[in-house]
């Protein structure tokens, strides 16, 4: 009899593990898709703000609840090319005009407050004139605008509500840098 007890203990042991990492895994799921991410910048669009090589967490949860808002960094994917997404400042917001005059920008006819940004628009791209966003898009640039790129350009354009993935939420590396990213 101990020996039936035992294989049942051993059992009830394996299957207690089984469904610990069962229960793990899905958490993990729900966390990944539905909650946050790490991801790695890639490039210098966004410097001083992010530099190349930092490691952030991207919240994709806050999006559902509101809209975004200008002078968040956003994640989005790149149209273009399966599996890259870009990482700019939301500048523009739906309905909203935006045009580049002399290097700076303008919204409503308004020159944007920017400390964020250390250079000026040298390539103003598509926005030689004027461009009024539509209700579900955005106008997005690099913080570096002479190594971004963004909506500027044909290819990257406005980006739709829908293709917002979410927002950079929280620097994790290099850690004395390590944060959360204000707008």
């Amino acid at each position: 009899m101990k020996e039936k007890d035992q294989d049942r203990s051993i059992f009830k042991e394996i299957l207690g593990w089984l469904v610990y990492i069962a229960i793990l895994l899905a958490a993990v799921y729900v966390l990944i898709t539905y909650v946050g991410q790490r991801t790695e910048v890639s490039g210098h669009s966004m410097e001083p703000t992010l530099q190349h090589g930092d490691n952030l967490i991207v919240d994709k949860i806050s999006y559902r609840f509101r809209e975004p808002e200008r002078y968040e960094i956003i994640v989005f994917p790149y149209q273009y090319k399966e599996n890259t997404y870009y990482i700019k400042r939301i500048i523009g917001l739906p309905g909203e005009t935006v045009e580049i005059i002399e290097g700076s920008v303008y919204i409503n006819g308004e020159k944007l407050k920017e400390d964020y940004t250390a250079t000026e628009i040298n390539d103003v791209g598509i926005v030689s004139e004027k461009i009024t966003l539509g209700g579900d898009e955005y106008f997005v640039l690099g913080d570096d605008r002479d190594k971004s790129e963004d909506s500027r350009m044909a290819d990257v354009g406005n980006v739709k509500r829908s293709y917002i993935y979410g927002k950079a939420w929280f620097l994790l590396s290099p850690f004395d840098h390590m944060g959360f990213i204000k707008k």
